[in-house]
């Protein structure tokens, strides 16, 4: 089955013409590559949060947002992840897409130019339109909060 595609706009920044543009890197991929465009290897010392530059700006439809998360296996290897997971780019947002990075692990590491440092997934996001009442209707959890299904 195909997949439903949105056309998104997207422009390179002055100077970072040699970063990649987010990708995916295989064929049924939900998410696309970030790229660094770091002008210099960049130092992120272990506790540490970088923003990161990506070389782009993009227009991001009406109706959609573009979630930035973290790289699984640069997360599981080394323990560098998104700090503000899952963040967000919205649809008025013109300005380069940034990362904000923390190293979560014991080893400095080493952002280099066009490494790959985070995924972009691009998802349909309803308006809201909030109807006040005075009950909510019962469930079998009811008002059971954090960890109540381990008691």
């Amino acid at each position: 089955m195909r997949q439903k595609e949105v056309s998104i706009l997207i422009r390179h920044l002055p100077g970072n013409e040699d970063i990649p543009f987010p990708q995916y890197q295989t064929a049924q991929a939900v998410a696309m590559d970030l790229h660094a465009a770091v002008v210099q290897p960049t130092r992120l010392l272990p506790g540490e949060i970088l923003l990161v530059p990506c070389g782009f700006a993009v227009a991001i439809p009406a109706g959609f947002e573009a979630q930035v998360r973290p790289r699984s296996g640069l997360a599981a290897k080394v323990g560098v992840t998104v700090v503000n997971s899952p963040g967000t780019i919205d649809p008025d947002y013109r300005g380069e897409v940034t990362v904000a990075l923390i190293n979560l692990g014991t080893e400095v590491i080493s952002i280099e130019r066009g490494m790959r440092i985070a995924q972009m997934l691009v998802v349909p996001v309803p308006r809201v339109r909030w109807q006040e009442v005075t009950g909510l209707p019962e469930t079998s959890r009811g008002e059971g909060g954090f960890g109540h299904t381990g008691r």
